[in-house]
């Protein structure tokens, strides 16, 4: 499965609503270290996806990252990225495997320990994201998933191994905790697309991450 080994230590999933393009989120986190990149907007259509995920594949491609496209497998497959990244309520990690063959990335959202052990089990997924574990620093919504907290995201870590990243309100003020409990990386959209320097902000996040990964041995 998956291709090649994907540090996932920093992991920026790209958003335009704090005011950077998806390219600009990008570059500027791959200049303050991200290791990989995930394409997510659901309000563009097919052909602007593809435009936008082709400009990212590039950039990507020349800085040596990983690229990965959200939901959307038919845009992951035409612009040639490393993989797709689905949810519980996308199409189902078993087809997208199918679809993208063995040699790509294939991630899985899980927010419990039970859809992680079926995601083991399966045996498709090259990583899971787990999430989210701290509440959103925007309004919920009423039907949002309650964030899961460290101490379930440890016992995800422990019962599993594929790499786990970790998504859900993480920033500076608590990637640190998020990597002691287990988390092989985090995942992140605000902490770095909505920074006024996103460069900056993934330049801390990065140094965190690695600091308690060196301690700890990983």
């Amino acid at each position: 499965m998956g291709g090649q080994k994907t540090d996932w230590t920093l992991y920026v999933l790209t958003d335009e609503e704090g005011g950077h393009s998806h390219l600009e989120v990008a570059r500027e986190a791959i200049a303050g270290g991200a290791t990989a990149i995930q394409f997510r907007d659901k309000k563009m259509g097919g052909r602007q996806l593809v435009e936008v995920a082709l400009a990212l594949r590039e950039l990507t491609r020349e800085a040596g990252i990983t690229f990965v496209v959200n939901d959307r497998v038919d845009v992951a497959l035409a612009v040639g990225a490393d993989g797709v990244h689905v949810g519980q309520e996308d199409i189902p990690a078993a087809i997208a495997r199918r679809l993208v063959g063995p040699d790509k990335i294939v991630g899985l959202s899980v927010t419990n320990l039970e859809e992680a052990l079926a995601a083991e089990r399966e045996g498709v997924a090259d990583y899971l994201g787990v999430g989210p574990i701290f509440p959103f620093p925007t309004v919920i919504k009423p039907d949002a998933t309650p964030p899961m907290g460290l101490k379930l995201l440890a016992e995800i870590s422990r019962h599993v191994s594929i790499p786990v990243v970790a998504i859900g309100g993480i920033e500076a003020g608590n990637a640190e905790a998020t990597i002691e409990a287990g988390a092989d990386g985090i995942a992140v959209v605000h902490a770095v697309a909505w920074a006024e320097n996103v460069a900056a902000a993934a330049r801390e996040l990065r140094t965190i991450v690695e600091s308690v990964k060196s301690r700890r041995g990983r």
